[in-house]
């Protein structure tokens, strides 16, 4: 067996009876709680505040996580952490809130400088207690070390270091049936991602990577349309969070690559939701690619279109380009970057920006240069 390392991710807890478990996972003393606006307003916080507080724990709210949150926004939630002594952190939303949680966590407990922790394995100091709640089944977040925060000019940062990682994550299905369809449908897409990108990872992929990847992503190619079309189908819903979770598992080991990194500008500088991102970017990709990684898109294309087993290698990797394709139309996903407000003259600084994503390009399975990308975005366009 060749040498690898395998991190399996927080405790996990799943099922709507399963909330005071988690709270009573966090020490005592005041905990602050980090999520967004569109949370609070649905009333998915209350249960969970309620359980704080009658387990005596003083609650700070902070609820003003935007999509693609800026380091002005962690900086604040740090802030109110720190006024208010919190001794544990809950991160509870999508990925955004979860982000800004893992963080807010790792500075209040290591009282590191933000700027010299940016990067890969940089951040090695002790973070305060941490929970997360997801309330979307796609970024995975619950499950990774990686925080990534919208800086200067749009360019997203990343943290990543096992110290980010939770204690405990709890997966609940109801919590996802408020979502609308636009969003069930982005953040399923971003999860299988997620789950490709994991299993052909240049660098890091392994055997147990794969095997999560490999699981993930046959639920959620098999329930994201009817996540989709039956809004209220606790099966569909719950299967996509255990499959994000584990996509999120696979590619905190096997990192993220091509896709994730010319889906990045689209979300930091057109703020686009980073899942919708993702399917913009996802056939332009995979075909680059398929070359290089035609035995491992034929490995996987049977999952997505099981009528292609018969297939050789070249058809399997047509048939999964071409199902994960499917896969987002029939989401409701439109998938050109005019019909998002994207202009041919914006491509350039697009193609320049993914550049600077090289913690990701390195994991692709063939090289992605420059002008390599601004042809993939305009095969997108």
């Amino acid at each position: 067996m060749r040498s690898f390392t395998f991190h399996p991710g927080p405790m996990l807890l799943c099922g709507g009876d399963k909330l005071q478990d988690l709270v009573n996972a966090l020490p005592d003393g005041p905990c602050l709680l980090v999520s967004d606006a569109g949370v609070l307003r649905l009333g998915l916080l209350d249960r969970c505040r309620d359980a704080l507080n009658g387990a005596g724990r003083e609650v700070a709210l902070f609820d003003a996580v935007e999509a693609d949150p800026s380091r002005k926004t962690l900086l604040t939630t740090v802030e109110l952490g720190r006024s208010v002594g919190a001794a544990s952190v809950v991160g509870f939303g999508g990925g955004s809130p979860m982000d800004v949680a893992k963080l807010a966590a790792y500075l209040l407990g290591s009282g590191d400088d933000l700027d010299s922790i940016w990067g890969v394995g940089l951040a090695r100091g002790s973070r305060l207690p941490l929970a997360l709640v997801p309330t979307t089944a796609g970024t995975g977040s619950e499950a990774t070390p990686i925080s990534v925060i919208t800086c200067d000019r749009g360019v997203k940062l990343a943290v990543n270091a096992w110290a980010l990682l939770a204690d405990v994550a709890l997966l609940d299905s109801d919590l996802t049936v408020g979502l609308p369809r636009h969003v069930t449908a982005a953040t399923g897409v971003d999860a299988i991602v997620h789950a490709v990108e994991a299993y052909t990872s240049a660098r890091l992929k392994n055997p147990l990577s794969d095997a999560f990847a490999r699981d993930a992503l046959r639920l959620l190619a098999g329930n994201l349309v009817a996540a989709c079309d039956e809004p209220d189908n606790l099966d569909a819903r719950s299967a996509m969070l255990l499959g994000a979770h584990l996509a999120g598992i696979a590619f905190a080991n096997a990192p993220v690559a091509g896709v994730h990194a010319l889906a990045y500008p689209l979300g930091g500088v057109h703020h686009l939701p980073h899942g919708l991102s993702n399917a913009l970017m996802l056939r332009p990709v995979l075909e680059h690619n398929a070359e290089a990684a035609r035995a491992l898109y034929a490995e996987l294309a049977p999952i997505v279109d099981p009528g292609c087993e018969g297939a050789g290698s070249q058809g399997r990797v047509r048939a999964l380009i071409d199902g994960l394709e499917r896969l987002c139309v029939e989401s409701g996903l439109r998938l050109r970057l005019r019909d998002h407000g994207i202009t041919a003259d914006d491509l350039p600084r697009l193609a320049r920006d993914a550049m600077l994503g090289e913690r990701m390009l390195i994991n692709n399975p063939c090289a992605i240069t420059e002008a390599d990308a601004l042809r993939l975005y305009e095969a997108a366009w």
